[in-house]
C-alpha cells in the first residue's frame, strides 16, 4: 500500500491510501503547512497533438500515441482523447486502428487514453466554421461510417463533433447516442432551431464554443447563443488566452454555469515549438508566433491551440475570477462526467489513484494568482513523471 499526505482543495489535510492503483482510505491529518496539494488528474477531452507528437501525421504510429501519453502526463494529464480529424475515410479508420494497437500493447496508456474524439469530417465548409479541416474531405454525417469506426477501434470512439445543420445530423445523432456516443456541435453555422433540434435528437456537447465559426456574426439571433442557453449541452473551452478573450471566457462560463463548463487543451504537435514557420498535416502552413499563438500563415485564422491543460488552468486562475477548485473542477471532474467515467476527476475512495501533487509558489492567496507548480504525477497509483519545472 502507498501512502500520500497532502492538502485537499477544500483545505483538509489527509492521508490516501492508495492499493491495487486506487484510494483505498482518506485518512484525516492535522494541519500544517507545506504540505503539497493533492488534486485529481487532468482529463483533456480534445488532444490532436503534443510536444512533436501528432495524432494526425500521415505516419502516426502506436509509439507516437504512447509517447504522447508520456508528454502529456508531464503535464498533469492522466486521462486524455486523441482527436482524430477530418479526412479520408481511409485516413480516419488506420488512426484509430492505430490508436486501438496502442492501447493493446500498452496497459498505461490504456488506463490514460479514455477514447478517441473524431473531430469531424461533418463540419460546415464555409471558411471561419471550418477552421483548420481539410475541404477536400468534408461530407455529410453518415451513420454507415460510424459503424466503420466502431469495428475499426471497439469501445473507444467516444465523442463524435459535427455541424447540426448538415443534412442527416439529427438521424446521425440519434445512432450515434445508441452507440454510447457523446455527439458535440462544433464548426458550425447553424441556426438556433438547428441548434435546438440537435440537442433534442442527443446532443450533449459544445466543442471549443465561441471558436469554429464566422469572426463576425449577427448580433441575435446566432448559434452561440443558441448554445450557451441550451441546458442540455455542456460546453468546452479553450482556455489558452488565444482562443477567448478573458471577458468573453468569464461571460461563457457564467452563462452556462460552473458545472456545464469543460476546459479542453485542443493542442496540437507544434504546442511548445519555437516560433517560426511549420508545415503540419492539418492546416499545411501554421506560423508559431511569439506568444504561442498558431494561426495558419497568411491568415488570422487559429490552428489549434500551443499550450496544455494545466497551462489553460493556470491562465483561467490567473485571469478570470474563477478559484482554483472551480477551475480544477472544469478540467477534472466534469469532462469525466461527460464521457461517464465515475472513476477518476475527483479524490474519493474506490476512485483511481490517477493524481497531480502540486504547490504554489509566489502567492499567499491559493485562490488567485498563485504559480502552480506540478510536483509529480501518479497514473493508477505509479508515479509516472516528477517534478517537471513548470
Amino acid at each position: 500500500m502507498t501512502r500520500l499526505d497532502g492538502r485537499l482543495l477544500d483545505g483538509r489535510d489527509v492521508r490516501l491510501c492508495i492499493e491495487d492503483g486506487r484510494i483505498a482510505s482518506i485518512e484525516p491529518l492535522g494541519a500544517r503547512p507545506g504540505r503539497p496539494l493533492l488534486l485529481p488528474g487532468l482529463v483533456d477531452l480534445q488532444v490532436n497533438g503534443y510536444a512533436g507528437c501528432d495524432v494526425n501525421a500521415e505516419d502516426v504510429s502506436a509509439d507516437t500515441v504512447g509517447e504522447l501519453t508520456w508528454a502529456l502526463w508531464a503535464h498533469g494529464v492522466t486521462s486524455f482523447c486523441p482527436t482524430v480529424v477530418t479526412a479520408s475515410r481511409e485516413r480516419i479508420l488506420s488512426t484509430l486502428r492505430t490508436v486501438a494497437e496502442a492501447c493493446e500493447r500498452a496497459p498505461l496508456v490504456a488506463h490514460t487514453v479514455a477514447g478517441v474524439h473524431v473531430e469531424g469530417p461533418y463540419l460546415a465548409p464555409a471558411d471561419g466554421p471550418r477552421g483548420a479541416h481539410d475541404p477536400r474531405h468534408l461530407r455529410d454525417p453518415d451513420p454507415g461510417e460510424l459503424a466503420l469506426w466502431l469495428a475499426a477501434a471497439p469501445g473507444l470512439v467516444r465523442i463524435v463533433t459535427l455541424a447540426p445543420e448538415l443534412p442527416g445530423a439529427p438521424s446521425y445523432i440519434r445512432a450515434a447516442k445508441r452507440a454510447g456516443i457523446v455527439v458535440a456541435l462544433g464548426h458550425t453555422d447553424a441556426s438556433p432551431a438547428q441548434v435546438r433540434a440537435a440537442a433534442r435528437a442527443g446532443a450533449r456537447l459544445s466543442t471549443h464554443l465561441g471558436n469554429g465559426t464566422h469572426a463576425v456574426l449577427p448580433r441575435h439571433p446566432n448559434h452561440v447563443w443558441a448554445q450557451l442557453a441550451e441546458d442540455a449541452l455542456t460546453a468546452t473551452f479553450i482556455a489558452d488566452g488565444h482562443h477567448l478573450p478573458a471577458d468573453a471566457f468569464v461571460a461563457m462560463v457564467r452563462a452556462k454555469g460552473i458545472g456545464r463548463t469543460v476546459l479542453v487543451s485542443d493542442s496540437v504537435a507544434l504546442a511548445g515549438c519555437p516560433a517560426g514557420e511549420y508545415r503540419t498535416p492539418v492546416g499545411g502552413a501554421v506560423t508559431v508566433e511569439p506568444s504561442g499563438r498558431l494561426r495558419l500563415t497568411g491568415t488570422q485564422l487559429l490552428a489549434g491551440s500551443g499550450r496544455s491543460l494545466l497551462d489553460c488552468v493556470r491562465w483561467a486562475v490567473r485571469e478570470t475570477p474563477f478559484t482554483l477548485a472551480q477551475v480544477w473542477a472544469m478540467a477534472s471532474a466534469n469532462p469525466a462526467r461527460v464521457l461517464g467515467l465515475t472513476d477518476r476527476g475527483v479524490i474519493e475512495v474506490g476512485t483511481r489513484a490517477d493524481l497531480c501533487v502540486a504547490e504554489w509558489n509566489g502567492a499567499g492567496d491559493e485562490e488567485r494568482g498563485g504559480r502552480l507548480r506540478l510536483l509529480a504525477t501518479l497514473v493508477g497509483g505509479v508515479e509516472v513523471r516528477g517534478p517537471t519545472g513548470s
